[in-house]
């Protein structure tokens, strides 16, 4: 199986190139996603049988000052790779994101459940998910949640402010669960491995929020940092998020493929594989 990735620099992209063997992995530098002609050429030279997508703008906050950016990377790019797809009957995978929800539902969102993301960030994310779809394409969309893994991320942002001696204000409103990109990577090959399509939620298991998140992290890493809880308004990010996003993984366990564990048992092992 010959498989062309995006994004092998990004934390999920990272996990997927050592799973994926026989890739061929591009990151920013050897292709711009803002650049269609460039995303056909790479398609068409490769000839992959299997294009994994790991690329995406993922700056929430400034996509909210960037949209235009954010549209032709997570919405743009993915539709030409879709089309590219369709062309050569070759199989996507692409990532999207709990961010295309408004969280008001309070219950885990299933696939099937009603989109409507309250950001830029999300709103892009969502229409590359309909440009995949409208193409035709064979398709495999994971909708994942709150990753962490290699490079920037909350987990290593709350682990750098603990080593410099700093106070953190930390939202406490918004609920999901993190999950660490080694896992999305791993169900991603088990899912190809079963040759499935379409639609499938991949995240941690249980609920937790930022807040409590960031307090875990501390406790693995032992430090004695003081946490204030605050709330979204207080914080005052730039773009809106939804204020509860777990995600059903109860189409992945029909799939007969084994969810990922509990978030904070995830979460100790990646800081242990990275100590």
């Amino acid at each position: 199986m010959k498989v062309l990735l995006t994004g092998r620099t990004g934390q999920v992209g990272a996990e997927l190139q050592a799973i994926l063997r026989t890739a061929t992995a591009t990151d920013r530098a050897s292709l711009d996603l803002a650049d269609g002609d460039a995303i056909r050429r790479t398609v068409r030279e490769v000839k992959p049988d299997v294009i994994v997508n790991a690329a995406a703008y993922t700056a929430v906050d400034r996509a909210e000052v960037e949209p235009d950016l954010a549209m032709r990377i997570n919405a743009a790019a993915p539709g030409v790779l879709a089309e590219e797809t369709h062309r050569s009957g070759a199989l996507l995978v692409h990532y999207s994101t709990d961010y295309i929800f408004d969280g008001s539902k309070r219950a885990p969102y299933m696939e099937s459940d009603a989109t409507n993301p309250l950001g830029v960030y999300g709103r892009s994310k969502l229409e590359g998910e309909k440009r995949i779809r409208a193409s035709g394409c064979r398709h495999l969309i994971v909708r994942t949640a709150w990753v962490y893994g290699r490079g920037s991320n909350f987990v290593r942002a709350i682990l750098r402010q603990a080593e410099k001696g700093a106070a953190l204000r930390v939202v406490d409103d918004q609920h999901g669960a993190p999950t660490w990109s080694r896992d999305i990577a791993r169900v991603t090959s088990e899912l190809l491995a079963k040759r499935a399509e379409g639609t499938f939620n991949v995240s941690a298991a249980g609920i937790t929020s930022w807040y409590e998140v960031a307090l875990e992290v501390l406790r693995l890493g032992g430090y004695n940092a003081e946490v204030m809880p605050v709330s979204s308004k207080a914080y005052g990010a730039k773009a809106p998020r939804p204020a509860y996003s777990v995600l059903d993984n109860g189409k992945l366990r029909a799939a007969g493929i084994a969810p990922i564990g509990e978030w904070r048992g995830r979460l100790a092992e990646h800081l242990k594989s990275a100590a």
